[in-house]
């Protein structure tokens, strides 16, 4: 298929785009041109909130469109103005940080939304592409990793544990998150484009399993090669803290966990990464080749008054 591919050369984009080729798809990576693209892959470069340059998208025809940088309904939508509609579907990398938070758990593609979150540009342009009837794929992923993950996930555990500092816990560590390797999640937006009932589909793509946020420390700990028994917890109080804010502290403060089954169901998958392994993974193949020599844990004080 031809295929073109809003962003495409960091973290998620990049894991698609390397799916796709060896699926043998003809692609265009439409970016500003900061990261190299693959050979033999057109590249056309710009800035999607430039008219001037997605002007260059004009005139042009492809089967798929996969949008894996937009964050409001007008980026997409101008993406569209230009390009036209794709004539077989539209891929949208969504996010699952649009849902409320609930005491009804796992979360499922129906439960409510929070007008507030600072994703919610997300669903309004899910919205945009089910009323313009453009014929679209959706995923909500929740906490993406792996490597070549430019957001302070795995890394923000493993620079402390590695380091050999106090790792702040909130509480008793006992609420649950939900992580999802960035393979696993590319290989579904894949096997999507193959089933005609992915049409017009929202999926949660993330791990099987939650883990509470003690758990995840000790995962990272062991996929790091360190003894549970060598780290040290510190407990934090989070009723003054910003539930859903990850500035001091990376994972949201609240229950975090999807029911991932609409996806497994319609396209006969899941996920092959477990979070041991998918750490591990992320630990040998990123973190060691990337760790920087001097990091600034000064703001985790602040955590604990």
């Amino acid at each position: 298929m031809k295929i073109l591919v809003v962003g495409g050369t960091r973290f998620v984009g990049k894991a698609i785009v390397s799916r796709l080729l060896e699926k043998g798809n003809s692609l265009t990576l439409f970016t500003r041109g900061n990261k190299s693209v693959p050979d033999h892959v057109r590249h056309i470069k710009g800035d999607r909130n430039e008219d001037d340059d997605l002007k260059q998208l004009q005139d042009t025809n492809y089967d798929v469109i996969i949008d894996s940088s937009g964050r409001t309904r007008e980026q997409t939508e101008r993406i569209l103005e230009f390009s036209g509609p794709p004539n077989y579907r539209f891929v949208y990398i969504s996010s699952a940080g649009i849902y409320s938070s609930s005491q009804s758990l796992p979360l499922s593609e129906d439960s409510p939304l929070d007008k507030n979150s600072r994703h919610i540009g997300k669903a309004e342009t899910e919205s945009f592409l089910e009323d313009r009837r453009i014929p679209f794929t959706s995923f909500r992923p929740t906490y993406i990793y792996g490597p070549g993950n430019y957001n302070p996930i795995e890394t923000w555990f493993f620079d402390r544990i590695t380091n050999n500092k106090i790792i702040p816990m909130p509480g008793d560590g006992q609420l649950i998150t939900q992580l999802g390797h960035v393979s696993d999640l590319a290989e579904a937006i894949v096997l999507s484009l193959e089933s005609n009932k992915s049409e017009n589909s929202i999926y949660n793509c993330s791990g099987k399993k939650g883990i509470t946020i003690k758990g995840l420390i000790e995962s990272a700990t062991l996929a790091a090669g360190k003894n549970i028994s060598d780290i040290q917890l510190k407990s934090f109080d989070i009723e003054h803290l910003d539930k859903k804010a990850r500035k001091l502290f990376p994972i949201r403060l609240t229950h975090f966990f999807t029911d991932i089954s609409h996806l497994e169901q319609d396209l006969d998958w899941t996920p092959k990464f477990d979070l041991d392994t998918g750490l591990t993974d992320s630990f040998s193949n990123d973190y060691l080749l990337n760790a920087k020599a001097d990091i600034d844990f000064s703001s985790d004080d602040s955590l604990f008054y």
